[in-house]
């Protein structure tokens, strides 16, 4: 059986091209209307700010004085909402999203625990062990980690799969 030009299958590395600042601008500002509607819905005041790094559009919510941005900054929360919106904004464009949401702080708040996390599992190391295994995490939370460990001077890869995807650190 042939397969018809317009029917071939697409080859995974063309849909997943490095998308351009204008596409990323694009998704920045479509995230943000679909947070803002979500905002509106549920009577929450928020500051939105928008931005482009390292291939990647960036939508803070920030809370004005006296906001209550709080009540969705949970990380499980802010995961979710990001997952939401990524999914609207493929809808809208057409294109998968890779952007980062981040409410009230919480990717910074994450950023902590997950820099304290790779300093218990490096003195894991330090006192003999072999390598340390972190928790399943999002891509996202892997890729911090990697740099993190980086930094410290070792090594991590990541294993498993889906949702069980973990990372491992050893000596360099």
């Amino acid at each position: 059986m042939t397969t018809s030009p317009e029917y071939a299958p697409v080859d995974a590395r063309e849909e997943r091209a490095p998308a351009t600042v204008a596409q990323l601008e694009e998704e920045g500002d479509v995230a943000a209307d679909f947070i803002e509607g979500l905002l509106d819905i549920a009577d929450i005041d928020g500051d939105l700010d928008l931005d482009v790094r390292a291939g990647r559009a960036y939508v803070s919510v920030e809370a004005p004085s006296g906001g209550s941005v709080a009540l969705i900054a949970a990380p499980d929360t802010v995961q979710a909402l990001q997952e939401l919106t990524r999914i609207a904004v493929q809808n809208r464009t057409g294109r998968f999203s890779r952007l980062i949401l981040d409410i009230g702080g919480s990717r910074d708040a994450r950023q902590n625990e997950l820099t304290a996390l790779v300093d218990r599992a490096i003195a894991r190391l330090d006192d003999g062990a072999s390598q340390a295994s972190l928790p399943a995490m999002s891509s996202y939370e892997r890729k911090v980690v990697h740099d993190i460990v980086a930094e410290r001077g070792f090594v991590s890869e990541s294993y498993g799969e889906g949702a069980d995807r973990h990372t491992v650190i050893r000596r360099g």
